[in-house]
């Protein structure tokens, strides 16, 4: 993994207009990613971890969402400051994404012949028999068997776990420098979401391409991923190795999400236990910890101020957690 920086996210922030009031759905989020690195970004549903990278390419539906401020630096390009025409050069090509519902992401009235050719000459100003010929090896190299037939085919015609190929050959085909992968194994079966991962981190290391891998699922960063990015309410409470992280998770809201997963590395059986009560309101949220009225150790100040980001230093790496237990 490279020290060198590929892509800086500082202070972050995405809110949305409502008619109940402002929903602060991303809320000063900070974090890098190195050349080929792999990071995972995790939380609940409702969390931000979408809307953050949505934010980085900015797909954001405005109205009601709108980038309040922020950077998103590209190498030494801020991708927030683009115009429409040079940011349509980022998309699909320098960064690419993996959305959530294969589905609904391939149209469903194109044959996969006609979206993936659109996209390889759009970027790699190739003909359109070398976007074809290119076409089908992604298709092999994601294991689709007979590509050269199978590419003709419509998205009904493939399998949930084949569409999500589909996706992974898409994103990649234009050698990208960051792909970002929004839950990408959601509602495939577990030995389809081993196979989907396997394929994407193969091709990750092939060609270079630093990852950001967005779940709500610890069990897929875990094999996966560099580092890990822990978000609640909009924000980033802890930040650590993988490592580090599953070893000795700082955080409380970070040690609920853990102890809420089956380990098999424990010797003893022990009964799985959940993050009681409900994630917040986004709306008008007060300047206070957010995770105070569900925390076993929670203290008057977490109630009234948001704790400052505190550096750790353990097993010769650095960590950050946004915790007063720790300030």
């Amino acid at each position: 993994m490279s020290e060198e920086k590929i892509l800086q996210v500082q202070d972050l922030k995405t809110y949305f207009k409502t008619d109940e009031g402002t929903v602060k759905a991303v809320d000063g989020v900070s974090f890098s990613l190195g050349k080929k690195e792999s990071i995972g970004i995790v939380g609940e549903s409702g969390s931000g971890k979408s809307v953050t990278n949505l934010s980085i390419l900015r797909l954001i539906p405005s109205p009601p969402g709108k980038i309040i401020s922020g950077k998103v630096m590209l190498e030494d390009t801020d991708i927030l400051q683009l115009p429409k025409a040079k940011l349509r050069t980022i998309r699909g090509n320098k960064i690419s994404m993996i959305f959530q519902d294969p589905m609904t992401s391939l149209n469903p009235f194109l044959k996969i012949s006609s979206q993936m050719v659109e996209t390889i000459m759009l970027h790699q100003k190739l003909s359109k028999r070398d976007a074809l010929d290119l076409s089908i090896d992604m298709l092999k190299s994601v294991g689709i068997p007979k590509p050269d037939k199978r590419i003709t085919d419509y998205p009904h015609q493939f399998s949930g776990g084949m569409r999500q190929r589909v996706m992974i050959a898409m994103a990649l085909s234009c050698n990208p420098q960051v792909l970002i992968a929004d839950e990408p194994t959601t509602a495939l079966d577990v030995t389809i979401q081993a196979q989907i991962l396997e394929i994407m981190q193969e091709l990750s290391n092939r060609l270079g391409t630093s990852v950001i891998m967005i779940t709500h699922d610890l069990g897929v960063v875990a094999g996966m991923c560099d580092r890990i990015v822990v978000m609640y309410a909009g924000r980033i409470i802890e930040e650590a190795h993988t490592d580090d992280l599953f070893a000795d998770p700082k955080h409380p809201y970070t040690q609920g999400l853990i102890n809420s997963v089956p380990r098999l590395d424990k010797k003893t059986r022990q009964k799985l236990s959940s993050i009681p009560g409900q994630p917040p309101n986004l709306i008008d949220l007060p300047d206070c910890c957010p995770f105070y009225p569900r925390c076993t150790r929670a203290m008057d100040i977490c109630r009234t101020k948001y704790p400052p980001k505190t550096e750790i230093q353990s097993n010769s790496s650095t960590r950050h957690v946004n915790c007063w237990l720790y300030a």
